[in-house]
């Protein structure tokens, strides 16, 4: 019996407890959910005049390159200490000496060609000058003068060309040696001393002290940030030619120096769509070592050398600059109105740089821009604007 009223009981008192909660139910009073705003930096939106400035790189290389060669044939006879490969020699400076011997001779038997040749023609128009007398007092014939004449301009004629003939052997002499052209750094060295040389063989290769360049590719559009005249040919004047600052490592140092962009190359790179420009740089003069000093003063900038170029562009009116994390989706900013409530805003993107994003549509002076990296963004949420300064 037990097994049998036991269980009934319990399953009757659990009845009668449900059934009285379901007739008494507890009454939950509905509350608004409490919404507390994200704290966000905000920048307030201002226009301004910026200074584009375009970045590339390039390497450094000669502006003047000249493959030196003998004018004349002959053995070497002496060479200059200077002429070895990194060397600096100054205009004018004597590198090298051919054996004059053979041109020494042939000068002057020239000269001693060209006293022959004044003896003759002097004779010949004092002849002809003294049988013009006799034929106006009818005591030489005209057949006489006509052929004093004729002797007169032939040797005048052999006079000219032996007078040539002298310039030619001095000019030869002088050209047994060879003298730098310019202030130049050589660079190789072609000969030796006791070598025999032929006329127009290369002695050496020599580039110019005083100016390097840098040939810096462009993008195509990059050249529309640049304030040069895209269809000139040839160089560029000094007004029109932009200021260029490299930059570059040279014995474990930072190095700058200061340069000029002076042309565009004529053709496009179809592989890269990049236009070359080349930047021109003037060397210091040649001074004694500066302890601490890192700029152009101390050095010259080398050949060969990777650097990197900024380049001064255009100046741009009514620009709005702010930072390049603001750009969402490629072209949105965040925008927090007076409400304090923050929206998504497409923007007209000027120019895209390594830290910052030129704007010039979109956004009206005064707004506030939010600069915080907000990952979870739904149009019209509340924020709690901080203000800051760019």
């Amino acid at each position: 019996m037990k097994r049998v009223i036991l269980p009934i009981g319990i399953l009757v008192v659990c009845i009668l407890i449900a059934g009285i909660l379901i007739r008494t139910p507890t009454t939950v009073l509905e509350t608004a959910p409490e919404i507390i705003p994200v704290s966000v930096r905000v920048a307030k939106v201002e226009l301004e005049s910026v200074q584009l400035v375009v970045e590339s790189q390039g390497k450094v290389q000669a502006a003047q390159i000249a493959n030196l060669s003998a004018a004349v044939a002959g053995p070497v006879e002496w060479i200059s200490p200077s002429m070895q490969a990194g060397a600096y020699v100054l205009e004018g400076e004597l590198l090298l000496r051919l054996d004059a011997s053979d041109y020494e001779t042939a000068r002057a038997r020239s000269r001693a060609s060209l006293q022959q040749a004044e003896a003759e023609a002097s004779h010949a128009e004092n002849e002809f000058e003294r049988l013009a007398g006799l034929a106006e007092q009818r005591l030489a014939s005209d057949s006489q003068l006509q052929d004093a004449k004729r002797t007169a301009a032939v040797n005048s004629a052999r006079l000219l060309d032996a007078q040539a003939s002298y310039r030619q052997a001095e000019l030869d002499l002088e050209r047994t040696e060879i003298r730098a052209p310019f202030d130049a750094i050589i660079e190789t060295r072609e000969v030796e001393l006791g070598q025999y040389i032929s006329r127009a063989q290369s002695v050496a290769v020599i580039y110019g002290a005083d100016e390097v360049e840098v040939r810096v590719p462009l993008a195509i559009r990059q050249l529309g940030f640049l304030d040069i005249p895209l269809g000139s040919r040839g160089e560029f004047s000094q007004s029109e030619a932009p200021d260029v600052t490299l930059t570059g490592m040279y014995g474990g140092q930072e190095y700058t120096w200061k340069g000029t962009l002076v042309r565009t190359e004529a053709t496009i790179d179809a592989n890269s769509n990049t236009v070359q420009t080349i930047v021109r740089v003037q060397q210091p003069v040649a001074t004694a070592h500066k302890p601490g000093v890192r700029n152009a003063e101390a050095i010259p900038l080398p050949i060969g050398l990777f650097v990197r170029a900024e380049i001064v562009g255009k100046r741009v009116d009514d620009i709005i600059a702010l930072p390049r994390s603001v750009v969402r989706n490629n072209n949105q900013v965040l925008v927090v109105d007076a409400e304090n409530k923050m929206y998504f805003r497409e923007i007209d993107i000027f120019r895209l740089e390594e830290n910052r994003v030129l704007i010039r549509g979109g956004l009206l002076p005064g707004e506030f821009i939010c600069t915080s990296p907000i990952q979870a963004v739904v149009n019209g949420m509340s924020v709690q604007p901080i203000v800051e300064t760019i």
